[in-house]
């Protein structure tokens, strides 16, 4: 399957010594991944159980985008005198290191569909999770009570997360991965220190460096992961201070290139393969070092950055990606980033702990004039802590957006068998302005206990397509029974009399079948039941 990938220019140098000076990495395009040693049908071949349950959960299949880059391929482009860096399943492409006079010959491989000179892109699954993610609760103690927020309470109180706590919801059994700049002493403050001894960092990777400690350079996402899972009573508690989390270094904080965006690609694509349920970034593109490859707002519409295509291709995979939508509202660009623009996101827009909208914060409509940013959360004055182990504030959308993403964990967590769309559907229409959305503060600030109603009355039971026609198959989402359950289907017609039974398994599957119904046209009622629930609806096939 060819790949038609629109790519923009990213100049390059690999290294910066004499003897490498004409070397340049290089993105080579694959044709296709015909003769793969991989098969849809085999995903454990290079996707972790947990990844595979995660697209199980919400009926999504495992598709031909998402297996490796064919190894014979990247054998011979190694045997042609190409230096293999990494390559790219959902682009089908390798990341090589060569010399200009090089090229020719690779692109005479029958397998290349093409070379970008400048644009670097990458890596397949470089590693599997380092520890399993634990759904049980471990021994730190419930935080139900607001008065230990300390000053972090006004952020979570405005989007609801007191009453989420109160519930018993601290996002246990999720797993969420941070792509950030880099995550500097998180593994030495006290605010951090039970996320470290209840070993819920699974896993760590420096795509900058090609690395696997994160905890040296930037302090920026060590802000972001104390904003979620920070655990100091009265000083600062995360919404999702249970969670798992894997921390991923895609960004340099000394340059702006976009080589940050195929970074971001390499690490989306390594939380997928790790099976996350949640990608927070707190990362957004718009303008670079070297003026010539600024993005424009045209290319805004969700369909054209390297970095917005990644962010769509990982909702399609099952995971709910969180962005900010940017700090440039005072400036001359004062739309969201890239990939803010992607339409399967949730883009976080800023506001004070007033509700009132944070004068830096970004703002839509996207350049195809859809709403973003899609919710807002407090980024003006957010607590936080620092790498020194201090408690401070800070303003950004960079702050923003991980406490809706930690608020998503918690939600999802009391909802585990929405889909993607549905928890982002649920979010939207909690937020305080659903019914006149505007383009500074999108849908509004969300908040849990409207979400949860939302979800209890929407997508309790679903059953589709109804009415029906033709086709014997329907399609069940029961979402109001606990996992692991017996569930009986039964199908009467109007008078009563029982035309189709079957029993399934509620086990991590969020969606089931009912197959070869055979049904006459008419009235029906398909009868559910699961211990003491038991659920009717009527049917219709015409």
């Amino acid at each position: 399957m060819k790949k038609n990938i629109l790519l923009l220019l990213i100049l390059i140098v690999a290294g910066g010594f004499s003897a490498q000076a004409q070397n340049r990495k290089y993105l080579v395009l694959l044709k296709d991944k015909a003769n793969t040693p991989y098969s849809t049908t085999k995903p454990e071949q290079f996707l972790s159980q947990r990844a595979i349950q995660r697209r199980e959960r919400q009926g999504i299949s495992v598709q031909e985008k998402d297996l490796p880059v064919n190894p014979a391929y990247v054998s011979a482009l190694r045997q042609a005198g190409a230096k293999i860096w990494f390559s790219s399943r959902w682009a089908n492409a390798v990341l090589v290191e060569t010399t200009e006079a090089n090229l020719a010959v690779l692109r005479a491989l029958p397998f290349v569909q093409g070379i970008d000179g400048n644009r670097s892109i990458g890596s397949a699954r470089i590693g599997a999770v380092q520890q399993p993610v634990s759904h049980q609760r471990n021994k730190l103690e419930q935080v139900d009570d607001p008065s230990l927020y300390g000053n972090s309470s006004e952020q979570l109180v405005q989007i609801g997360v007191d009453k989420m706590h109160a519930k018993g919801f601290h996002g246990e059994g999720m797993l969420v991965a941070i792509l950030d700049a880099g995550f500097q002493n998180a593994n030495k403050v006290p605010f951090l220190s039970p996320l470290f001894l209840e070993n819920r960092v699974v896993g760590t990777y420096d795509f900058v460096k090609k690395e696997t400690s994160v905890y040296e350079d930037d302090a920026h996402g060590l802000n972001v992961l104390s904003i979620m899972a920070g655990y100091q009573e009265k000083l600062l508690i995360g919404p999702a201070y249970k969670s798992s989390y894997l921390l991923l270094r895609t960004e340099d904080a000394a340059t702006e290139n976009p080589v940050e965006e195929v970074n971001w690609l390499f690490g989306a694509e390594y939380a997928d393969s790790s099976g996350v349920d949640i990608i927070n970034s707190s990362l957004g593109y718009t303008t670079f070092d070297d003026p010539s490859q600024d993005h424009t707002y045209t290319q805004m519409n969700g369909q054209t950055t390297l970095i917005s295509k990644a962010a769509r291709w990982a909702a399609e995979a099952g995971i709910l990606v969180v962005v900010s939508a940017g700090n440039e509202g005072n400036d001359p660009w004062h739309y969201i980033g890239a990939p803010a623009d992607a339409a399967p996101v949730l883009s976080i827009g800023a506001v004070d702990r007033n509700g009132i909208r944070a004068p830096f914060s970004s703002f839509g409509p996207t350049a195809d004039g859809r709403i973003k940013p899609d919710l807002v959360a407090q980024g003006a004055g957010t607590v936080l802590g620092s790498p020194g182990g201090s408690i401070s504030a800070g303003n950004g959308t960079s702050f923003s957006a991980p406490l809706v993403a930690a608020l998503a964990a918690g939600f999802w967590q009391s909802n585990p068998r929405l889909t993607v769309p549905q928890v982002i559907e649920c979010l939207r229409q909690s937020g305080s302005q659903f019914a006149k959305p505007d383009f500074e503060l999108g849908y509004g600030i969300p908040n849990f206990e409207r979400a949860a109603a939302i979800a209890a009355e929407s997508y309790t039971l679903l059953v589709f397509p109804n009415p029906f026609t033709n086709a014997d198959r329907l399609t069940v989402q029961w979402n109001e029974i606990p996992l692991n359950q017996t569930i009986n289907a039964m199908v009467t017609n109007s008078a009563g009399q029982v035309v189709w039974r079957q029993n399934y398994s509620s086990d991590r599957v969020a969606n089931f079948s009912l197959q070869s119904l055979s049904l006459s046209p008419g009235l029906y009622f398909l009868t559910l039941s699961s211990n003491q629930t038991k659920r009717t609806v009527k049917l219709m096939k015409y």
